[in-house]
């Protein structure tokens, strides 16, 4: 059983979600300790439950200490397979950090996968359902992981009640990935308002616009509005058109202004932009346990993070590869592994 501490790195729920995500592709136990020891409230919080859950139930294992504030956890993995899976986290916890552990083992199984996940889809602290769509998924694509998503209605903090569709079709194998220089030739970006009036939408992506016209790129921004979500919020996310994509965003909250929202996220993009790399922060962390598995790859991220350093370590405690870094926490790196 392969042994691994909860408080490596910062201590939060990326050790847990690639361990065990890792273990039902290896179909190798695992034993988690001091599970987010690092954070104000140690152990198993909704989320967290949720994407444990969510992988057990995909490779059908046993699992012990699979409860809300649970510290330690033993997950024993056994056959991954296909079919229908559905997960309520009952909160605004986020939809792509379940995603984050599922997706691994999941383009793995024996036949289709197709998951329906009601939670938070725009929240702070986590990549927003649009990042997945439109900058996770092309990458992944890139390396022949085939998805098909659908987002159903957003979900906001605090009240959550976002639905994320997505199927998943298996692979035997995934393509190695080599991406290290930024190519890209205009801006996407899609600006949304729910339960608020359209305007909101619009002047975010109007100020998010003239930033990116003012540094001298063309944008196309989308405009989402909608009625349907059980509260009120917005967002933005921008990302680079190309073969690969660097991304840019920022979330409404309550007394923010609509154009600061939209300078927030140019200005984001516009620092990604400027490191000259293949994928950004986000897509830097959670590349790695793809790379371990498709093996012969090397990306560059515009920002080495903690987390990325955290999931190379337990990545390779449950693959038999190295990676090899070059680069500094806070700088852009190139990711190698052989």
């Amino acid at each position: 059983m392969i042994e691994v501490d909860g408080s490596y790195g910062e201590g939060g729920g990326a050790v847990l979600r690639i361990a065990t995500a890792l273990s039902a592709v290896t179909s190798k136990p695992v034993h988690i300790t001091n599970i987010r020891s690092g954070r104000p409230k140690p152990g198993l919080m909704p989320q967290h439950l949720n994407a444990v859950k969510a992988v057990a139930d995909l490779s059908r294992a046993s699992v012990s200490g699979l409860e809300l504030g649970s510290t330690e956890l033993f997950f024993r993995p056994n056959q991954l397979i296909g079919g229908d899976f559905k997960i309520d986290i009952g909160t605004a916890g986020s939809i792509t950090l379940i995603l984050q552990a599922f997706m691994i083992p999941a383009v793995f199984a024996d036949s289709p996968v197709k998951i329906t996940i009601i939670g938070g889809t725009n929240v702070r602290w986590s990549p927003s359902i649009d990042y997945l769509i439109n900058v996770t998924l092309p990458v992944l694509k890139l390396m022949g992981y085939d998805a098909k998503p659908k987002l159903v209605q957003r979900g906001h903090y605090p009240r959550g009640g976002g639905i994320f569709e997505l199927e998943i079709d298996p692979v035997k194998k995934l393509r190695p990935l080599n991406l290290c220089e930024l190519n890209f030739n205009s801006i996407n970006g899609i600006s949304h308002a729910v339960k608020l009036p359209e305007h909101v939408a619009v002047r975010q992506a109007n100020s998010a616009e003239q930033v990116l016209s003012d540094a001298g790129y063309i944008s196309k921004i989308e405009i989402d509005h909608s009625q349907r979500a059980m509260g009120p919020d917005s967002g933005i996310l921008l990302w680079t058109n190309g073969i690969t994509s660097v991304s840019g965003s920022s979330i409404g909250e309550p007394g923010k202004n609509a154009e600061i929202i939209g300078y927030e996220a140019a200005n984001d993009i516009l620092y990604n932009i400027s490191r000259n790399s293949a994928v950004d922060r986000y897509m830097g962390d959670q590349i790695i346990p793809y790379l371990a598995l498709a093996g012969d790859s090397t990306i560059k991220t515009s920002e080495l993070t903690q987390h990325a350093v955290t999931n190379i370590h337990v990545t390779e405690k449950f693959i038999d590869k190295k990676f090899h870094v070059k680069g500094s926490i806070g700088e852009s790196a190139i990711i190698s592994v052989k």
